[in-house]
């Protein structure tokens, strides 16, 4: 009994010792991840993930998190800054939306020139700091300088593969190292700007890891900050498991495979099939838990577990990404695994948000945050000890393209309101037009019933789905209104115009479209291709690709 007591008690203060100490982040953030697509969060039994499932065991599982933009860009802005991208100050931002004007948030914003983010001001609070993988917040290609001869050599070579082609992307790889570490971060390899380019357009995970596991060894010594993004499980679904058979094409063209990727390979591949997991969705999912894995070994081989933050999290959602629904699109699986300060196998059911996440860092590192310096987000510190404290928010904020919502426990309100120029396209527009000029990027969403909706109201508790929109329900007027004044003090916040929310610059009211809102509700939408009835289309039915009907903004 007294040895037990003795062991307890120097447990403890070896834990306050290592609290004491200034912890390493490392932030390992996929892409496209749905609740039911990682292993804590999933029907038991459907998935391979026991490197997902070691994080929950051994630290926090968040339950109520949630990012506040579901495409790419905006969100990984939001990871890397923790403000909202409607915050933006970049020139590209800001060349989509003036100040004044109601914002738009798409592909259209990057880390701001005065590296207002986490990568600088860790550097300067003393860590060292590191990026690794997909970046997808710096200027596309076609505003590279490289981009010209990049395009023009690719397109000459009708997009073979070869050693000019590698000559290319090894080129245009350590360009974008480049770039990254002009934005505050003090190293960058193995690294992409966005999504697989032709003609390497493929997954590798484990060219990823090397560079990760580089950084950890280089850097074991001194407090440190990765941020670790793979590319899946980005799209398209059904390539997962034909990309393990090219592990010698990387971001960087084509190299020698290290036999540790192919070995890592064969052994997902052989304990998926032995789980009877052998469908593509599966074995991409167990083919990125084993590339967490590679990364948990390590700590534990240099003996860093202890102090380490490992924060596991996608971008958003996959089956709903770029609406504004709940599940399947704004919340996200998320884990967080620090044994000198999370207790481990712990809850928190509040509501976090990723642009949580920097602030959060930034208290860690006892980083000293400049002036002028916007923070949206909230430490997190608070919610280690127990999952929840006194006084922590009751609400959350969402933005995309011209949508705009809130939500709380309970409620969630989305409100669309199209700016002038939208608005007069969408009075101009034939039937199969509509469906693109009225939702944000892609149609994804579209089988919910209100999704073409100005105004939409759910009932979490009783409608998790948000499939029963009680906005126009005098029943709910009340809740309706109180849900409005909630969205009204986060837009008065942004001080940008919307709807008749902030009236000014290009805003426009709602109410003006309900004609169209009746047309686009006829329409059959399965994916990208758009029925229209006979009765709409000149007394013929037609078809038609989404994909060739105009709009403005976004990219597919």
């Amino acid at each position: 009994m007294i040895l037990l007591r003795f062991a307890v008690i120097m447990a403890f203060i070896s834990n306050f010792m290592f609290a004491a100490e200034r912890p390493n982040i490392i932030v390992f953030l996929i892409d496209d991840q749905d609740l039911a697509e990682c292993g804590p969060f999933a029907k038991p039994g459907t998935l391979y993930t026991p490197n997902f499932d070691r994080l929950a065991k051994e630290g926090m599982k968040f339950t109520q998190a949630y990012v506040p933009h579901t495409v790419c860009t905006p969100s990984r802005y939001a990871f890397l800054t923790g403000r909202y991208a409607g915050n933006s100050y970049s020139k590209e931002y800001l060349a989509a939306a003036p100040t004044g004007q109601q914002g738009f948030i798409d592909f259209n914003m990057c880390l701001e020139t005065d590296n207002m983010n986490v990568g600088r001001v860790l550097s300067d609070a003393g860590y060292v700091t590191g990026f690794v993988g997909k970046f997808h917040v710096g200027p596309d290609l076609d505003q590279q300088p490289f981009a010209t001869e990049l395009n023009t050599k690719l397109k000459r070579m009708n997009l073979k593969s070869g050693p000019e082609a590698d000559a290319i992307f090894q080129k245009y790889e350590l360009i974008l190292s480049q770039l990254i570490q002009q934005r505050g971060f003090t190293w960058a390899d193995h690294v992409m700007h966005a999504n697989l380019n032709d003609p390497y357009a493929v997954h590798n995970p484990d060219w990823m890891a090397e560079a990760a596991l580089k950084f950890i060894a280089q850097n074991k010594a001194k407090p440190f900050y990765l941020h670790y993004c793979p590319t899946l499980l980005h799209g398209p679904d059904n390539s997962w498991r034909k990309d393990m058979d090219h592990p010698d094409i990387t971001g960087a063209g084509q190299v020698k495979p290290d036999p540790v990727w192919l070995k890592r390979r064969q052994d997902v591949l052989e304990k998926t099939k032995a789980l009877g997991m052998t469908d593509d969705h599966q074995v991409g999912i167990a083919w990125i838990d084993s590339n967490l894995g590679v990364l948990l070994d390590q700590l534990d081989a240099l003996g860093l577990t202890q102090n380490t933050l490992i924060v596991f999290a996608p971008d958003h959602g996959s089956t709903l990404k770029s609406s504004l629904y709940a599940r399947d699109s704004c919340q996200i699986p998320m884990l967080m695994r620090w044994p000198a300060g999370i207790a481990a196998g712990s809850t928190c059911a509040e509501l976090v948000q990723s642009i949580d996440l920097a602030p959060t860092w930034f208290e860690l590192a006892k980083a000293k945050v400049p002036e002028g310096y916007h923070l949206d987000g909230r430490d997190l510190t608070p919610l280690f000890k127990t999952g929840t404290t006194d006084q922590w928010r009751d609400s959350l904020y969402f933005e995309i393209d011209n949508l705009r919502a809130v939500m709380t426990k309970d409620w969630r309100y989305i409100a669309t309101r199209y700016t002038k120029d939208r608005l007069e396209m969408i009075h101009q527009a034939k039937p199969q037009e509509l469906p693109k000029l009225m939702s944000p990027y892609m149609l994804r969403g579209a089988t919910h019933p209100g999704f073409f909706d100005e105004d939409q109201l759910y009932d979490l508790r009783q409608d998790p789905d948000e499939m029963k929109n009680l906005a126009a329900s005098p029943e709910f007027s009340a809740q309706l209104k109180t849900m409005k004044s909630k969205l009204k003090e986060y837009l008065e916040k942004q001080d940008r115009p919307f709807g008749e929310f902030i009236e000014g610059g290009n805003a426009v009211p709602g109410g003006q479209i309900d004609a169209q809102v009746a047309v686009v509700k006829q329409l059959e939408i399965k994916g990208k291709t758009i029925i229209v009835p006979a009765h709409l289309n000149g007394g013929k039915e037609g078809v038609f690709n989404a994909k060739e009907t105009k709009t403005k903004g976004g990219k597919e």
